[in-house]
């Protein structure tokens, strides 16, 4: 976002959730995102899926078994 000089107002706003959602995302607390507001983030930002997302392996004290 900072690259691109867009607020998280102005991204929210361009890819159709509320800012608090956004906040959600940008910080990790995310279950999971759908794929068309993945789509809609790398449109606006103009960038790859990998360039934002990180894979974190779950703990053994996470994982459901």
């Amino acid at each position: 976002m900072a690259e691109r000089n867009i607020s998280s107002q102005e991204l929210a706003a361009a890819i159709d959730i509320t800012p608090a959602n956004l906040s959600i995302l940008k910080t990790g607390k995310a279950k999971a995102i759908r794929f068309s507001t993945l789509e809609k983030i790398c449109r606006v930002l103009d960038c790859q899926p990998g360039d934002i997302l990180k894979y974190v392996p779950e703990t053994d004290d996470t994982v459901n078994h």
